[in-house]
């Protein structure tokens, strides 16, 4: 029972650096390459569910999108 107990944390901490290698290795090397083959900024895309309003500032208020 010990032995799969330390493998067990053993997985855990390595899934949790591969989780963070793969998500660096796609947002800077991957997504820069895609936006340059379609010519677009990932950066500033985003799906807008709910239309915001203006304000006196100029800023939208109240929309609702996914980044």
């Amino acid at each position: 029972m010990k032995g799969n107990l330390v493998d067990i944390a053993l997985g855990f901490v390595m899934g949790a650096a591969f989780n963070k290698i793969v998500s660096s290795f796609t947002g800077c090397i991957v997504s820069p390459l895609v936006g340059l083959i379609f010519q677009s900024d990932f950066k500033e895309l985003k799906y807008v569910i709910n239309e915001g309003v203006a304000n006196e500032a100029g800023e939208v208020v109240g929309e609702v999108a996914v980044l």
